[in-house]
């Protein structure tokens, strides 16, 4: 019998999911039907990931039940979810760097040839090879299966794992947060993707923060918050001020307030700089940049253009080879990072689980990575306990970090306060130099309007802000002046006045130079 699209195809039942101080998911009630793209939406800590773990296999539910066609099912393992066609792609992929992409995919299903009594079997590579090239064809997930993934784009990884699923025969794909760390380009790219899976009878739930998208590709809306169903609608029915309302139980205010820049010395300046990638090819070109305390400097581009290369360099993670960097007039060209900390600098990184927190430490430990060695933490060598808590009770509670305590690991915490933490580590320092690379990166419209405020008032305070952002959006909210970045040079730079997503836009894909008209306007001469 054949199914129609709006049957019910996967139904959870009063699902109740407790931690340790926490209540992740109360009692919820969810359905599924077939074909359809359903969007689970809600703030960090919402418990959408939480719930789709549950169906998932890595967690059990407390309480409540799962039924799948109508029958009720138990999900002990993700064994247990492939058997029953349910496929995961997590927001932290789940694939081994140093293997090929076919090796990633038949990984726990390797198939074999020579089976024979005395004989050792051999990997069928190539009848896996030819698997995925169908499946890849069929689907649009363009990837080569024997590239090694970590030469993969963030892109083509997460096509890796799409491409895992439905070799392993997942009808019902679960993609946690799929857009977090891609491009634009490669977010119409997965949505082109999912489109085509939904054609071939797949279904997907899709769990996501970015209203923007959720109306594009949504069929269904499913709001969580605080760990229970707001409601269920369509995007046909409802605005992104609604959503972003029934998400954080107040009005959010999706667009950036803030006061004309008052511009004032020269903090940071770029002269010439040269910096090479991890495969010694020259990633910065001769970026020259100016920016003033009191002033956002936002930086656009598509990803992979040497935005990584040069923050790096700049906080101290990266050799520049030539060029210099001055900040207050001081040659700080390959200082190392505390010596640039102690000048003033702040660093909100793009990747918060490498580069920003120590996630085996506490909360409260995390607070105090630049100043630990400072006093009123630390006395003659000796840590203060005491003025660490009262740092931590003080910051969770001025920045929203919501953790059930300053002393569990800052592993536990969703991925929006985690970066919660960062930013309170960083703007309760004094700061002459803020350097920020994708700050509201997987995070919901709560935590983005709580991070810019702060971003701006740390402008308003008088600190100059670099700030490297794919979000469009967020760059022309944020930034008083734009340099679009293209192949490892700044080729326009502009006034935000006299910036909107079609200028930075040609930029960004190298046309400058085809734009005469443009560049007069603008006063560019490429």
């Amino acid at each position: 019998m054949k199914n129609n699209k709006n049957d019910i195809l996967l139904r959870v039942k009063e699902i109740t999911k407790r931690f340790p101080g926490v209540l992740a998911n109360d009692k919820i009630n969810f359905d599924l039907r077939h074909q359809e793209i359903h969007c689970l939406l809600g703030e960090n800590g919402a418990g959408k990931t939480t719930l789709m773990n549950i169906i998932y296999g890595l967690y059990q539910q407390d309480e409540g039940e799962i039924f799948l066609n109508n029958t009720p099912v138990e999900i002990k393992s993700p064994n247990d979810a492939m058997r029953l066609g349910i496929g995961m792609v997590h927001q932290h992929f789940m694939l081994v760097p140093v293997m090929t992409v076919v090796e990633n995919i038949m990984l726990g299903t390797e198939k074999t040839r020579g089976l024979k009594i005395g004989q050792l079997s051999k990997l069928d590579r190539e009848k896996v090879n030819r698997e995925i090239r169908e499946i890849a064809s069929q689907h649009n997930l363009r990837v080569n299966p024997e590239a090694v993934v970590q030469d993969l784009s963030v892109g083509e990884a997460q096509r890796v794992e799409i491409l895992k699923m439905l070799y392993k025969g997942a009808q019902i794909l679960i993609l946690d947060e799929p857009t977090a760390v891609l491009t634009p380009q490669e977010t119409d790219e997965l949505f082109s993707i999912m489109r085509s899976l939904i054609n071939e009878g797949k279904t997907i739930i899709f769990i996501t923060h970015k209203l923007k998208e959720v109306l594009a590709v949504a069929d269904r809306i499913t709001v969580l918050r605080n760990g229970k169903v707001v409601g269920t609608t369509s995007p046909d029915k409802t605005t992104m001020e609604e959503l972003a309302n029934m998400m954080v139980g107040r009005e959010v205010i999706l667009s950036v307030k803030k006061k004309p820049a008052r511009p004032a010395e020269q903090v940071l300046e770029l002269i010439d700089l040269h910096i090479l990638d991890n495969r010694k090819i020259e990633a910065i070109r001769g970026i020259s940049i100016k920016i003033r305390a009191g002033e956002i400097y936002g930086i656009a581009g598509v990803q992979g253009n040497g935005q990584k290369e040069l923050i790096e360099s700049l906080t101290g993670l990266r050799k520049i080879n030539t060029g210099n960097v001055f900040m207050r007039g001081k040659d700080v060209t390959n200082a190392n990072t505390r010596s640039l900390i102690n000048m003033g600098m702040g660093h909100i990184p793009e990747d918060r689980q490498k580069y920003g927190l120590i996630l085996a430490f506490s909360v409260e430990d995390n607070l105090i990575l630049q100043t630990y060695y400072k006093t009123p933490f630390s006395n003659h060598g000796l840590i203060n306990p005491q003025a660490i808590h009262e740092n931590a009770s003080r910051l969770v509670k001025e920045f929203d970090v919501r953790t059930p305590s300053i002393f569990i690991q800052v592993a536990n915490l969703s991925g929006g306060n985690q970066q919660k933490v960062i930013v309170a580590r960083e703007l309760s320092r004094p700061l002459d130099l803020l350097i920020i690379n994708q700050p509201t990166r997987g995070l919901d419209v709560g935590s983005i309007e709580f991070i810019h405020n702060r971003i701006i008032q740390a402008r308003d305070k008088g600190a100059a802000v670099l700030l490297v952002s794919a979000e469009l959006d967020e760059i022309l909210s944020l930034s008083d002046r734009i340099g679009v970045i293209y192949r490892g040079q700044i080729v326009a730079e502009m006034d935000v006045k006299k910036a909107d997503r079609e200028t930075l836009g040609f930029y960004m894909a190298g046309l400058s130079k085809k734009q005469p008209e443009l560049n007069k306007k603008l006063g560019i001469i490429p």
